[in-house]
């Protein structure tokens, strides 16, 4: 068998998998809509009809010189992981950042506050007429 015949064979029994697994557990169809792809349909939290769109793929790899290096699952799925940490890492940065900028605003805001109360004060007291007492 050739090596498209034996991709092709893994890419059916997944999609056949897949298909059965869906079938029975959501009790609803799932169309096939190209070789490679079944869509399901779905019902959101609010009742409306939206479709998910499954896709099985069996790919080759990088292409090098000389044809494909080897697709390895285990170093994407490494990368991905270290993609997701990464991206977390900088959301939590910003976010730091964001609430110490939050932070700081609002302490100056406190400061520009009390300050005009003390001048408020200091108008008060300037405003106030001594008499002499006799």
């Amino acid at each position: 068998m050739s090596k498209a015949s034996l991709e092709t064979e893994i890419r059916n029994k997944f999609l056949a998998d897949i298909t059965a697994m869906v079938t029975e557990k959501y009790d609803t169809d799932a169309l096939p809509v190209s070789a490679s792809e079944i869509t399901v349909p779905c019902l959101d939290s609010e009742g409306n009809e939206t479709w998910a769109l499954i896709k099985v793929s069996i790919p080759r790899g990088t292409r090098n010189g000389n044809g494909y290096d080897p697709y390895d699952g285990y170093a994407a799925a490494e990368d991905y992981r270290l993609d997701c940490e990464d991206k977390l890492a900088k959301k939590t940065a910003r976010e730091a950042k964001k609430q110490a900028e939050i932070k700081k605003a609002e302490e100056k805001r406190a400061e520009k506050k009390a300050l005009a109360e003390a001048n408020k004060g200091l108008k008060e007291l300037k405003n106030i007429k001594i008499t002499p007492q006799e």
